[in-house]
């Protein structure tokens, strides 16, 4: 999967203030230092919503792995990088740890004993042998097709993925949609040698498609919309909110990641609207802006959509009302 950006909208107002969005995945122990940046509207990929099966395949095929492992010394910077046997010594330990971390999610969304089990039986019949990649894989299916002998047991578990996934986060890339007026202060920060290398590799990727990109031009009144499929783009003007409510609402996805299929369903994306808006999660309206004066949220030139929903900055407000 490795490190990946790209900038899914991007925008000028006629008063030369932009907003720019971009979609990144980087290590998810970063997301820490990322989320410090308060200038940002963002949206990510959550562990309290993806499937553990999900996220175990992920980190079995395409585990987050340092490109470097620099050696300690005093600071927060790190030393020189470890090189040739000592590098691949890191990594297999880096990985060892990875595999523990899966080992015990497994136990947690089914048994203990079933998986302590199931791995002295894998080893002993299979073809695969000691093939832990292989295992987990076969383990995950039987999850997905709610196998019996696993949801029938007295000693089932079956924890829930916002405590499962937890324990598999360290080996995770994560994907982020983000979306700011004002990026200078991160990229100063961020594109620096003196930065923690994870988070560096994204904020270069970032920062060049940032210079090299140009944004379109948008008048006051329209709207800065991602994730708007070329197709809509008539429909939208002829219906700015409702084409305000559907990219919001695609923003929101990014917590499953299904924002990204290609497939636009306005129908799913106006009801999911609805349901954000009434369960008090407003963040993903921070994505869509129009131009205008002065400082609107977190953004500068621009209003996010976010600050034209009825009491969008208190939720007790709307509970208070719909009572």
């Amino acid at each position: 999967m490795a490190y990946q950006a790209s900038i899914v909208a991007d925008s000028v107002s006629t008063s030369g203030d932009r907003v720019t969005t971009f979609v990144v995945r980087f290590w998810r122990c970063m997301l820490s230092e990322f989320n410090t940046h308060r200038v940002f509207s963002r949206n990510s990929a959550s562990s309290r919503a993806i499937p553990v099966h999900k996220q175990l395949r992920e980190i079995m095929v395409d585990p987050f792995i340092p490109a470097e492992f620099g050696v300690n010394k005093p600071g927060m910077q790190a030393g020189a990088a470890l090189s040739g046997q000592l590098h691949d010594n890191a990594v297999i330990a880096w990985l060892e740890a990875r595999d523990n971390a899966v080992f015990q999610s497994l136990k947690l969304i089914t048994s203990p004993d079933y998986i302590e089990n199931e791995w002295i039986k894998w080893c002993d019949e299979t073809e695969d042998g000691e093939d832990f990649t292989a295992f987990v894989l076969d383990i995950c299916d039987r999850v997905v097709n709610t196998d019996r002998e696993i949801f029938g047991r007295e000693d089932l578990l079956a924890v829930h993925k916002g405590l499962a996934n937890r324990l598999l986060e360290p080996f995770m890339w994560h994907t982020v949609i983000v979306t700011a007026t004002e990026w200078e202060n991160f990229f100063a920060l961020r594109v620096s040698p003196d930065a923690q290398q994870e988070i560096r590799i994204i904020a270069e990727m970032m920062k060049k498609l940032y210079d090299a990109s140009t944004p379109e031009l948008l008048s006051k009144g329209e709207w800065h919309l991602p994730f708007l499929q070329p197709s809509e783009r008539e429909w939208a003007k002829l219906n700015p909110k409702e084409a305000c409510l559907a990219v919001a609402a695609r923003c929101a996805r990014v917590s499953y990641l299904t924002h990204d299929t290609g497939e636009a369903d306005l129908n799913k994306d106006l009801i999911l609207a609805e349901r954000l808006r009434s369960s008090g999660h407003n963040s993903p309206f921070e994505h869509v802006a129009t131009p205008k004066e002065g400082w609107s949220g977190n953004f500068h030139g621009w209003k996010q959509f976010r600050k034209t929903l009825k009491n969008e900055g208190n939720f007790s407000k709307v509970l208070t009302e719909a009572a």
